[in-house]
């Protein structure tokens, strides 16, 4: 809703955050009502980027945490804000472009959105009601960021390449399904859904980067490509016993 998205705004220009990123909002974009509620934070609004889907939002992203309070049937690292900002703003002072996803303020965020991440934020709020609005939520992981900002030493040097942006993993991420879809991996087919968002989140687990996004692509081909010539030798053998 337009109300949300001004809220979230102005907890953002509170906290000194200004790059806000919209996947389909409900009723389109601009509207009015988000001004109206922003209280100010025109600019925060003014610099929005609209996307289609999660994956076209965090294309150019590096590292990603999703933010939820529920359960999920994924195996990702799972952080309070105040660890998962560490873990940002060192991977932001060496040169990565980072995010943190929210979810809808009805239904928060889909598995198949969270298995694109690299981790899980939670806030560590009372289990008895476990209630938290959009801007809450966004303001308690600004205010973590906030404080970090301000108060932090320098930080550490990263050690090697970075992990690939979020475009190139996507696109390994298809191309393995492809080739596991074909090779009859994902049976039954109604498995295909879980098996496949399990696969994500152990790869995303490795962080690769560029270079070996590259690599394991290779590995793809040439593995498809073989079984392409154990098909063709099959057939051969059949067609001469036949």
């Amino acid at each position: 809703m337009a109300e949300n998205i001004g809220a979230v705004a102005r907890v953002m220009a509170n906290f000194g955050l200004d790059q806000l990123r919209l996947v389909a909002p409900r009723d389109g974009w601009p509207q009015e009502r988000a001004w109206a509620t922003a209280s100010g934070a025109d600019w925060v609004l003014e610099g929005v980027r609209v996307f289609d889907t999660v994956a076209d939002a965090i294309a150019d992203l590096n590292t990603v945490f999703a933010t939820t309070a529920r359960p999920r049937e994924t195996r990702q690292p799972v952080r309070t804000p105040r660890e998962a900002t560490r873990v940002l703003y060192d991977d932001r002072a060496s040169g990565l472009q980072i995010g943190l996803l929210f979810g809808a303020e009805r239904a928060g965020l889909e598995t198949t959105d969270i298995a694109l991440c690299q981790g899980i934020v939670t806030i560590p709020i009372d289990p008895r009601h476990q209630s938290l609005n959009l801007a809450q939520a966004v303001a308690i992981n600004a205010y973590e960021w906030r404080t970090l900002v301000l108060d932090a030493p320098p930080p550490g040097f990263r050690e090697g390449e970075p992990p690939a942006p979020g475009e190139l993993q996507l696109g390994m991420y298809e191309h393995l399904e492809k080739e596991l879809d074909a090779a009859g991996f994902f049976h039954p087919p109604e498995k295909f859904r879980s098996m496949s968002q399990n696969l994500r989140v152990m790869l995303g687990r490795a962080a690769f980067t560029a270079q070996e996004v590259a690599t394991f692509r290779g590995v793809i081909t040439a593995l498809s490509k073989g079984r392409g010539r154990v098909l063709e030798r099959l057939a051969k053998e059949k067609a001469a016993k036949g």
